[in-house]
């Protein structure tokens, strides 16, 4: 195979392009970019080759797809979009599921401002993006309190005969009840989009001009209210203000990398205000790789956020790559700046402390859970690290709607893409023992016949009877290889006294308190039953909202519907007696009995 791979690198073509590794499966096990095709590849086979993740990549490499653009930036367009597609195991991928909230102003008669995420609608102006909802959200609060602008929905709005709460904290001018022009609403309307728009002198300007207005009428009650509005616009600039970025929107980006942690950190400048930070940690990435990470950022984090005119990076990347990624994308002219001075440092600065600090709390909490399965390790008697733990649980409501869960802890963390729930619907009510068969016999069934990645350490919470039911069944499966251990209530089921059934009858009892592999175990066995109620309780509340009539055999829909409408619900057709339920239309005395059966 070895001798195949490296004729196919050596016909490669010397044109830009995207290369696609593939497994013994057939499945993409990473997707890169290239100026030079052959030159790129030909590089992961060398000898002087330093990166043990990627020598252990180029072990799995069963063939090399490849595809031929026009310009490396087309390649690099492509890498992204088959990234996110196919999403590879050794690629470095950042991973943002949610939005970037915005504030919206809509253009309803009296516009209203809101909270929004998503997609956007023609006629409404929108202002951000804002880094949390909390960032959005307090700016919408500080809005109110200047602007007073209404937040309420337009069916409250439509249908208000009397201010609300709004209106009497002074948060609201109350247009539902008329209380405001529509003229003057309209006016704060636009007054607050000017400041959204970083224009705060104009605005203060406006309402100093209103201000003096009033008061030479002698209507100093109005004129204190825009007073008050005015200082309420300076203590929002002197906290939001940025003076080298007054008329400009700014990403500002910086990197970290400690103990193996990669973190981007953006800090967003929007109309001249510091809206906050986000930090970015890549998955998958190699921990020896320090290059680059900044360039992959860009490429995926814009792919799906307009860049501001500005970004601020404090790394040297491939510029004309960037460029005519932007430029292929369609955005605006970006100009990306890493050569700074003044105010603009201090803010370089600052995304870099952040971003330092949240990879050290990163490495804090990774180093704890680093310390309890070393501590583990020592606590079970197994020769081999244990690295991988799969912990499952039974829950159920007197033997009905019996749900079993699967939690899987790796890399120090629990991973919660790989947890897994199991509705059992084939065994007796109530009989765990038969649950648990069930679930581990579909788990490692499944597992084996996929070769799968497997776990060093299978906890099942409860006693003898459930350590023997699972210690049969892997015997059974041909998986009785993998270190298996019960994790028994204690002493009036009071936390920390849990014991430890393992192999040969051995038992772990009286364990210190405070050993943290104790812990360990005991927050993999809390979070499988947490994860097992969790789906109990939601397929319990399904089953609450379906018509359990259903389950009984002649009762189509016409038949339930009679039969909900003449009782007027579940509860009455359980305590309705054969004779009552003969009257309803289409249930005969055959249909009657089985349905006073069921339930009784």
């Amino acid at each position: 195979m070895e001798e195949e791979l490296k004729n196919l690198v050596k016909n490669m073509p010397i044109f830009p392009g995207v290369y696609r590794m593939l497994n013994a499966k057939e499945e993409i096990i990473y997707i890169g970019k290239a100026k030079n095709l052959k030159k790129r590849v030909r590089s992961y086979f060398s000898k002087n080759q330093d990166s043990p993740r990627t020598k252990i990549m180029v072990g799995n490499i069963n063939n090399i797809e490849f595809t031929v653009t026009n310009t490396e930036a087309e390649a690099l367009i492509l890498e992204n979009n088959l990234i996110k597609k196919f999403m590879p195991r050794y690629n470095v991928i950042f991973r943002d599921d949610k939005s970037y909230p915005y504030l919206a102003i809509t253009s309803d008669k009296y516009p209203r401002i809101k909270f929004h995420r998503g997609l956007k609608k023609k006629g409404t102006q929108y202002f951000g993006p804002f880094p949390n909802s909390n960032a959005a959200r307090e700016s919408i609060q500080l809005l109110q309190k200047v602007f007073m602008l209404r937040t309420c929905q337009n069916s409250i709005f439509n249908n208000r005969t009397r201010p609300c709460l709004e209106h009497q904290i002074k948060r609201c001018t109350a247009p539902c009840v008329d209380l405001i022009s529509e003229s003057d609403y309209i006016s704060d309307t636009n007054q607050a989009a000017l400041f959204l728009n970083g224009k705060d002198n104009e605005v203060i300007k406006n309402l100093s001009n209103k201000m003096n207005e009033y008061s030479e009428e002698h209507n100093f009650e109005r004129a204190a209210i825009f007073r008050d509005r005015i200082q309420s616009l300076r203590q929002i600039r002197l906290k939001q203000f940025v003076s080298d970025f007054s008329e400009n929107d700014a990403d500002i980006i910086a990197s970290s990398i400690s103990l193996g942690f990669i973190c981007v950190n953006v800090v967003m400048i929007r109309s001249g205000r510091h809206l906050g930070d986000k930090s970015f940690f890549p998955r998958n990435h190699d921990k020896s790789l320090t290059t680059n990470v900044i360039e992959v950022f860009l490429t995926q984090y814009y792919d799906k956020n307009i860049p501001p005119p500005v970004i601020v990076i404090e790394d040297n990347i491939d510029r004309e790559l960037i460029k005519k990624f932007f430029q292929f994308k369609k955005y605006q002219t970006v100009k990306i700046i890493s050569r700074i001075v003044g105010d603009k440092r201090n803010w370089l600065s600052m995304a870099k402390k952040n971003a330092d600090i949240a990879v050290q709390q990163k490495n804090t909490l990774q180093s704890n859970h680093a310390d309890r399965l070393n501590a583990l390790n020592k606590l079970l008697p197994f020769s081999k690290d244990i690295g991988r733990i799969e912990c499952f649980d039974i829950s159920h409501t007197m033997g009905e709607n019996t749900v079993g869960s699967c939690v899987v802890y790796d890399k120090l963390a629990m991973q919660t893409k790989d947890y897994r729930r199991y509705n059992i619907n084939n065994v007796t009510p109530g009989d765990d023992y038969a649950a648990m068969r069930e679930v581990l016999s579909r788990r490692y069934n499944r597992m084996k016949n996929e070769d799968a990645l497997r776990p060093d350490l299978i906890l099942v919470d409860g006693g003898k009877g459930q350590f023997s039911i699972a210690e049969e069944i892997m015997k059974e499966i041909g998986m009785d290889n993998i270190f298996l251990v019960g994790v028994s209530k204690g002493a009036n089921r009071k936390a920390g006294k849990e014991k430890l059934i393992m192999s040969n009858n051995k038992v772990l009892s009286n364990i210190d308190e405070t050993n943290l592999g104790f812990h360990l175990i005991q927050q993999v066995r809390d979070e499988a039953h947490r994860f097992a109620i969790t789906g109990h309780r939601a397929r319990r509340a399904k089953t609450r909202l379906s018509s359990s009539i259903e389950d009984i055999e002649g009762i189509g829909s016409k038949k339930r519907k009679n039969l909900l409408a003449y009782f007027g619900g579940i509860e009455g057709i359980k305590n309705a007696t054969v004779e009552e339920l003969i009257t309803v239309e289409g249930i005969n005395n055959q249909l009657a009995e089985k349905i006073y059966n069921y339930f009784n």
